[in-house]
C-alpha cells in the first residue's frame, strides 16, 4: 500500500519527490483541507496552515520541518508524532557567512574601501585569521562547517559541546564550560539552538569573562543574547564589534539601537540563504522518506525536552 506524502511546498517540489520517490503518493496541501484529505507524512512549510489543526484527523504519524529550531513550533503539535528537522541543511552557506564577518572583521570591511584619498597610500592596520582563536558555542552540523573553514585559515578552534561526546574533529578542543571558551575567543561564534537552557547565554557576567575586543557573530537564534548587556559590553569596548543576523523580535523596529550601533553590523537572518538553500531541504526529506519507508531510524530526530 502506497504511503501517502502530504505536501506544502507546491507542485514542482512534489513532483520532486515523486520522481526520487515513486513509492509513495504526494498529495498537495493547498490553501483548504479537504474533509478527506490523508496522508501518514508531512512535509511541512511554516505554521499558520489550517492543516496544522487536524493533523492527528489526518492520520500524520511523521512530520518533517524546514529548519532546524523548534522555538517557534508549539510543543503539543510536535508531541504525537515523530518530528525530524532539516538539521545540518544549511551549513555550508552559514559556515561561510560567518567567514566574512570574520574577514571583514580583520580586514575592516568595508572601512578600508576608499571614497575620497586617504591621507596615506600603503598604510593601514589590518589583522588576519591565522593564529587567531575560534570559540565555538555549539558543534553541531553548522559549527563543525565553521570548525572546518576556520582551521583552513590556520586558526585555533576551541567549542563548547551540549553534550560530553568528542569533538567530530580531531583539530577542534573540547571546552570544559563557557568561561573557557570566553576567555580564549578572538572571534566568538554563536552555533547552538534556542533552548531554556541557552536562552541570555550570554548576559552581563558572561560579558565580563570575554576576552578584550572579542567579535561577536551570532548566527544562531537572537534569544541566546541579553541584548541590554551586549550593548554595554560593546559601549566599553569589551567587544570590539558584534556581527548579528539574528536577535530578539525579530523584524527589528524602525529606530531601535541596534540600526545605528557603530559597532554592530546587522543583517536580516539571512546567512542560511543560498541557491541551493531549498534544494538541500528537499534533499534532506527525501532522504528521509526512504528511511522511513524502508523501516530505518530517521535522521534529524527533534528531542522536545532539549528543544531542539
Amino acid at each position: 500500500m502506497s504511503v501517502g506524502v502530504l505536501n506544502m511546498w507546491g507542485e514542482r517540489v512534489g513532483a520532486q519527490i515523486a520522481a526520487a520517490v515513486p513509492d509513495v503518493d504526494v498529495i498537495a496541501v493547498d490553501s483548504e483541507v479537504p474533509d478527506d484529505l490523508r496522508g501518514e507524512a508531512l512535509f511541512a512549510a511554516w505554521l499558520g496552515h489550517p492543516i496544522f489543526e487536524r493533523l492527528d484527523d489526518l492520520g500524520v504519524r511523521w512530520m518533517h520541518l524546514p529548519g532546524t529550531g523548534i522555538d517557534g513550533w508549539p510543543r503539543d503539535l510536535l508531541a504525537s508524532r515523530a518530528v525530524t528537522c532539516s538539521r545540518g541543511v544549511s551549513g555550508t552557506p552559514i559556515a561561510e557567512f560567518v567567514v566574512a564577518t570574520m574577514l571583514a572583521f580583520e580586514k575592516r570591511i568595508p572601512e578600508v574601501w576608499l571614497s575620497e584619498p586617504p591621507e596615506h597610500w600603503n598604510i593601514d592596520r589590518l589583522g588576519e585569521l591565522s593564529g587567531k582563536t575560534l570559540g565555538l558555542v555549539g558543534l553541531g552540523g553548522i559549527g563543525v562547517e565553521i570548525a572546518r573553514r576556520a582551521l583552513a585559515f590556520e586558526m585555533e578552534v576551541v567549542a563548547l559541546r551540549r553534550t560530553e561526546a568528542p569533538s567530530p574533529i580531531a583539530s577542534v578542543e573540547v571546552a570544559p564550560d563557557l568561561g573557557a571558551v570566553l576567555a580564549r575567543a578572538d572571534h566568538l561564534v554563536l552555533a547552538a539552538p534556542a533552548t531554556s537552557r541557552t536562552r541570555h547565554l550570554l548576559d552581563a557576567d558572561a560579558f565580563a569573562s570575554v576576552k578584550p575586543g572579542v567579535h561577536l557573530v551570532n548566527i544562531a537564534r537572537g534569544s541566546l543574547v541579553d541584548q541590554d548587556a551586549l550593548r554595554a559590553a560593546l559601549d566599553d569596548d569589551r567587544v570590539a564589534l558584534a556581527s548579528l543576523d539574528c536577535v530578539e523580535s525579530e523584524p527589528v523596529p524602525e529606530g531601535h539601537w541596534l540600526y545605528g550601533h557603530p559597532k554592530v553590523r546587522l543583517s536580516a537572518h539571512v546567512s542560511w540563504s543560498s541557491p541551493r538553500a531549498f534544494e538541500r531541504i528537499i534533499e534532506s526529506f527525501v532522504a528521509n522518506l526512504r528511511r522511513y519507508l524502508a523501516g530505518e531510524p530517521l535522521v534529524g530526530i527533534v528531542d522536545l525536552d532539549e528543544g531542539y
